[in-house]
């Protein structure tokens, strides 16, 4: 996700100044012009061997210069070279050795550089303190953020604008929401920075309301402000509200920027709220918005989420600036859909298009492989990671590889791939092959599994439910009233199952057995009627699904008014026929719900097209595009 950019940067840094005489003022010239027309370290180092032959090392304007180059490329090595040759660096030297090691991530290298800079009687300055508070955010280093605060009163800098956002900056990363409110109100004008910059950390701790509280007392909002708010909502999972919000700021008149459209489009995604979808990306080009290699990687994302994947194919190749970002997305949009084989076409693509790949590239080709049964592929690209690519194997890489030896039932291969990896398997990793072990009736593994999982306690609320499910399964239904039990105990959440839909470009929810809609008796009217006809095509509730000990029938209700049902109801009732309807889940469709929904599309000619949490199935005339794989 695109974080918006709030503004406190740190006023540029000022060229060095000197007592000492510098080499001949044509000279200092010819190389400093030089060195700004770099574009990376390795033009700089013909330039910088020019400098020691002329001896000109310690003329801190080049040297300055130098350091502004390392930090632009994040040449951390090189720069520290540099500045450990420098005789009695000023503040100005120190300030962009810092902002080198800062741009890296380095923080807390650049902490210890300060601290460093102070005890050589360096005086600090207003440019170094904002740049240096800043590292203390990043690194969350509260006590050493404490100690600047208390230089900058002593050195009276405490009025400085720059240097008040990033202390309210530094206090609201680090959740000390009352020191970040007193700097804050202490502002003689708090303008929409400063409360930017509030907003933003609510956000980023979760703190919605006060967030929002804090946005409607901003009087005058630039799109910075609007853009904060919609993405801090957007990451809060409070999708519907940011969409709210992107409709008020067209209403204010503020016009939204690239990244705005980013935020918004990420919630259409995340929604599966295609209709949305579609009008904000007219209003791209209806307000000529840049579509640069972010915008359009965000719209092929949201298409390819939304199950409209042929539209966001059609964008992908229209686009003039494609990245790994852009490729990624189509990756990853091909493997949700079901797509495996165009997913590692396009990803061989991709590398003799000469784009180096990442992490999530592999994440996404291997999830692909894992949807589509491809083992041995799956393997050669798992192999691939670091001996062609020098990329590291993380636990989701891990993850893929077990989900897909346990898709094609090579559970016992999962189990012995989980004990000799490199990694310490997590409750995803082995929830992922307890729930194969279940769909592949390998009870004796998955007690085994369940075992470990309950041993060591790495088990969430998913987890939990997995596990109940399996013991009854069994027909060990005291061990899954035990595990259930274990949930409530330990006030574990379950997640509730919701299902959406959307209908006129208004999202509709549903839970398990909801009666909140108002058209809730004609839904549930159509549910009998399909209920009636599914018995015609032979259908019968797969009850062992539920893990309750509870009577046949109530099972079979139980079934019959899971959240994707109702939302499918809905859509019959209020589209269209013919028309296609989708809908989106939050958690993995069961197995009794893809298979009533193959006989609905059947029944109503319906075209249907379910996102769950693991991928899209397209249901046509009885039939799902995942071969009943997934």
């Amino acid at each position: 996700m695109l974080g918006a950019a709030v503004s406190t940067a740190s006023p540029p840094i000022p060229p060095p100044y000197s007592n000492s005489i510098p080499a001949s003022v044509q000279d200092r010239k010819q190389i400093l012009f030089k060195l700004q027309k770099c574009k990376n370290i390795q033009q700089a180092t013909p330039i910088h061997a020019q400098i020691i032959k002329n001896d000109n090392l310690n003329d801190p304007f080049t040297i300055f210069e130098l350091l502004r180059i390392c930090s632009r490329c994040c040449s951390v090595e090189y720069a520290s070279k540099i500045f450990r040759r420098i005789r009695d660096p000023n503040v100005y030297l120190y300030t962009a050795f810092i902002e080198v090691l800062v741009s890296s991530g380095a923080y807390s290298d650049g902490i210890g550089i300060y601290f460093q800079m102070i005890k050589d009687l360096v005086l600090a300055d207003n440019y170094i303190i904002p740049l240096v508070l800043k590292a203390c955010g990043c690194a969350l280093d509260l006590e050493s953020g404490k100690q600047l605060h208390c230089q900058v009163m002593k050195m009276g800098l405490s009025l400085d604008r720059f240097v008040r956002l990033k202390l309210i900056e530094l206090y609201g990363k680090c959740g000390e929401f009352s020191d970040a409110k007193k700097v804050f109100d202490e502002m003689p004008e708090r303008d929409v920075v400063a409360s930017t910059v509030m907003i933003s950390s609510y956000l980023d701790h979760g703190l919605v309301s006060k967030a929002m509280d804090e946005f409607r007392m901003v009087a005058t909002k630039d799109n910075v402000c609007w853009t904060a708010m919609i993405d801090g909502l957007v990451r809060n999972g409070e999708m519907n509200l940011a969409l709210e919000l992107f409709r008020e700021m067209q209403v204010a008149g503020v016009k939204p920027n690239e990244v705005t459209i980013v935020c918004v489009l990420s919630a259409c995604a995340q929604m599966g709220a295609l209709e949305l979808g579609k009008w904000v990306h007219s209003y791209v080009e209806k307000y000529r918005i840049e579509v640069n290699h972010i915008v359009g990687s965000a719209l092929v994302n949201m298409y390819s989420r939304c199950g409209d994947i042929d539209e966001a194919v059609s964008l992908f190749e229209d686009s003039k600036d494609r990245d790994v970002t852009t490729y990624n997305s189509m990756i990853v949009g091909y493997a949700l859909n079901g797509m495996s084989a165009k997913a590692i076409k396009m990803f061989q693509r991709m590398i003799r298009e000469g784009i180096t790949p990442t992490s999530i590239t592999f994440s996404g080709v291997l999830n692909a492989c894992s949807h589509g049964g491809l083992v041995d592929v799956g393997f050669d690209i798992f192999e691939s990671m670091e001996t062609e690519y020098g990329i590291e194997r993380r636990i989701e890489h891990y993850g893929c590889m077990v989900d897909l030896l346990g898709r094609v039932g090579r559970l016992q291969e999962a189990y012995d791939f989980i004990q000799k990896g490199n990694i310490a398997p997590d409750n995803i990793i082995w929830g992922s092959l307890l729930s194969a072990c279940r769909i592949h009736k390998n009870f004796e593994l998955g007690e085994r599994i369940a075992k470990i999982l309950r041993e060591y306690g790495a088990a969430d609320s998913g987890t939990y439910v997995l596990l109940s499910n399996v013991y009854a399964s069994l027909g060990k239904f005291k061990e899954a009233a035990e595990v259930r039990a274990k949930l409530r105990e330990e006030g574990v959440q379950k997640e509730p199952g919701c299902s959406s839909i959307e209908v006129n470009n208004e999202i509709h929810e549903f839970f398990l057995g909801d009666i909140r809609h108002p058209e809730r008796e004609a839904i549930y009217s159509k549910l009998n009627e399909l209920n009636d006809m599914l018995k015609s095509e032979d259908y019968a509730p797969a009850t062992d699904a539920i893990s309750q000990d509870i009577e046949e029938h109530e099972k079979k209700w139980a079934l019959s008014i899971h959240s994707e049902r109702l939302a499918i109801c809905y859509g019959l009732i209020s589209t269209k026929p013919y028309t296609t309807i989708r809908v989106v889940k939050n958690l993995r469709v069961c197995n009794d719900c893809h298979s009533v929904t193959k006989l609905i599309s059947k029944i109503t000619q319906r075209r249907i097209v379910v996102r769950d949490r693991n991928r899209f199935h397209h249901f046509e005339n009885g039939v799902c595009s995942c071969g009943d794989y997934w």
